[in-house]
């Protein structure tokens, strides 16, 4: 398939609409997300309980790799039995569209509470988050999975608990599928390594620390000079972003923001 093939079916394909009913079981009722790999709905099953159904996108059906993530993402729900991440209830081929079904999280994206609710994180109070969330992370990080998008949409906030979901981009550390970057910043977003959702979590914790900036000058500076946080959170959000000699592996992160929360 050429690439203007591929761009063609990419624009034109629709995400099926609401009150359609899927597999005999599954009425859709909104759809959720739309990325590159497919879409993501919400729907009642024949016991009226919400659930996710994630249908893969026409023009990844036809290119391996495609498939192979919805085998991957099929793979590690299986494995997870966490009640942080979401379980695996179906799989199934319809109108020669890939689905499956996964439990719905209940929670809020750091996004809506930011900017919806108005919350702010102190430095003290964004550490704490990043190192419940790194609890979780570690929980697939020892059985040797790598999520690659631990970006603020994957990462859901419910009073104190926290999940994570969508691991369709999810990889075992071993995986030596070759893929090319057209960037240095997708390469360390999406590179098959734990010291990708390291770099997604760095990002994640100077969000959260931007939440209380208060700019004082419309003059462009890094984050470094614009945040007011110590030199230990300053080392921590480095070595995360690949700045400074990166982290390995995740005990060294936590260990080192205990330090600061003490």
């Amino acid at each position: 398939m050429n690439k203007f093939t591929k761009k063609w079916i990419e624009l034109t394909e629709q995400p099926l609409k609401a009150h359609q009913i899927v597999n005999e079981r599954y009425i859709i009722k909104k759809l959720l997300g739309k990325g590159s790999y497919g879409f993501t709905y919400l729907v009642k099953d024949e016991e009226n309980q919400n659930k996710v159904l994630k249908q893969l996108r026409k023009y990844k059906m036809l290119e391996k790799s495609g498939e192979e993530s919805f085998k991957q993402e099929v793979t590690i729900l299986k494995t997870l039995n966490d009640s942080s991440f979401p379980t695996f209830y179906d799989e199934f081929i319809e109108n020669e569209k890939h689905f499956i079904v996964m439990e719905y999280k209940k929670g809020k994206t750091y996004e809506d509470l930011i900017f919806i609710e108005n919350m702010t994180f102190s430095e003290e109070e964004a550490l704490k988050e990043l190192y419940d969330v790194l609890v979780l992370v570690k929980l697939f990080h020892s059985i040797g999975w790598v999520h690659r998008d631990l970006r603020i949409p994957n990462i859901l906030k419910n009073e104190e608990k926290k999940y994570i979901i969508d691991f369709g981009l999810a990889r075992f550390i071993n995986d030596n599928h070759s893929e090319q970057f057209d960037s240095l910043e997708k390469k360390l977003f999406r590179e098959v390594s734990f010291k990708s959702d390291f770099y997604a979590l760095g990002h994640f914790l100077l969000f959260l620390l931007y939440s209380s900036y208060q700019p004082k000058t419309r003059e462009k500076r890094t984050w470094e000079e614009e945040l007011d946080i110590s030199n230990h959170t300053k080392r921590i959000l480095r070595k995360m972003l690949q700045l400074d000699e990166p982290y390995d592996e995740i005990n060294q992160i936590m260990k080192d923001i205990k330090r600061v929360i003490k």
